[in-house]
């Protein structure tokens, strides 16, 4: 394990076809005419549901991607992303786009990436040891 890239990940294939995949999932929810409704009574769970997708795509990349550049990179494409797609509802004639979404998506970045600081930042690695030692 080198300081500046992290641990090895005899799974980062698969762990990034996953990630891909969520990228994937919070485009469509993004873009589709009929978004997902959760009736919940939480205050402002709209954007309590948009910082969550980003923290997710942050701090899953974060755990395959240790490297401090590639990181805020990383942070910036999906600040941007969140940017764009928020952007691209005001096509859909059933959506609409709110910069307070925006912000919501970038908060979700910087809480990710905050969180690729903490100890938390080897989780995937703990999953393949785990799976190692089970023999799966």
């Amino acid at each position: 394990m080198s300081a500046k890239t992290g641990p090895y990940l005899r799974l980062q294939l698969v762990w990034l076809m996953v990630g891909y995949a969520l990228v994937a999932l919070v485009v469509y929810l993004s873009l589709t005419s009929s978004p997902v409704e959760l009736e919940m009574d939480v205050p402002y769970q709209d954007k309590l549901f948009h910082a969550l997708a980003y923290f997710t795509l942050m701090a899953w990349f974060s755990q395959i991607y240790h490297d401090s550049f590639k990181r805020k990179i990383i942070a910036m494409f999906f600040i941007l992303m969140g940017i764009a797609l928020e952007y691209l509802q005001s096509f859909e004639p059933t959506r609409y786009y709110e910069i307070a979404d925006m912000a919501a998506n970038v908060t979700g970045v910087l809480l990710g990436l905050a969180f690729s600081a903490s100890r938390a930042k080897n989780i995937l690695l703990g999953v393949e040891k785990y799976l190692t030692k089970s023999g799966l």
